[in-house]
């Protein structure tokens, strides 16, 4: 009887094995996001405010962004990374979600996006999208809607809300709270209208996963 608990103890303590060493390997969220357009749209701002409002979540980011020489009217783009666990490199070539402002953009990013991923992109601008049948894609006229709210700069708000219905990685709040440390003191009177420009992007997308 002794010999046949100790071995059942050993079979106990593998299975126990087995279940811390399966919790170890389970792995946190990790987003990996291309946002690109012309310089001047809040392409480098959009990833930069996302990846202040993952840090005031307690979350790993990297924020790299790339322009060209004239950065007002060229290409712009930006790799932000937000993850549960430490990131290993903010170097990557494929992405979950491109958020693509401009066509030239498509053109460049369509193909990097993984398999199962999902574009988003600003529809007003961008006559020719992608054709791809392996990932979700997404039209959002952020231009037309930031006119209708009488400022064309929240159209990059209005995207990033947007992504944020369909990918919650970080609540709107923190949106807000980051814009809080990024704006100057002066600008401050604008967090409400970012705010709604982030519940139109919201609102935008509900309509589009609802067809």
């Amino acid at each position: 009887m002794a010999k046949a608990n100790v071995m059942d103890m050993e079979k106990d303590i593998k299975k126990d094995m087995k279940k811390d060493t399966s919790k170890k390997e389970e792995k946190g969220m990790l987003e990996e996001i291309i946002i690109a357009g012309f310089g001047g749209q809040g392409v480098l701002s959009m990833g930069q405010t996302l990846g202040y409002a993952a840090m005031v979540e307690g979350k790993e980011v990297t924020w790299m962004p790339s322009y060209g020489p004239e950065m007002r009217g060229g290409t712009a783009n930006c790799i932000t990374i937000v993850s549960d666990d430490t990131i290993s490199s903010p170097i990557i070539s494929r992405f979950d979600t491109a958020i693509i402002l401009n066509q030239p953009s498509m053109e460049k990013f369509d193909a990097k996006v993984k398999p199962g991923g999902i574009m988003i992109y600003e529809s007003t601008n961008i006559l020719h999208a992608s054709e791809r049948t392996d990932i979700e894609i997404y039209p959002i006229p952020a231009a037309d809607e930031a006119n209708k709210m009488n400022n064309a700069k929240v159209a990059n708000m209005i995207l990033l809300g947007a992504f944020l219905e369909r990918k919650p990685i970080v609540s709107f709040d923190s949106i807000i709270e980051a814009l809080k440390k990024v704006l100057p003191e002066r600008y401050h009177h604008l967090l409400k209208l970012n705010r709604e420009a982030l519940e139109a992007g919201q609102r935008l997308m509900r309509e589009q996963i609802s067809k």
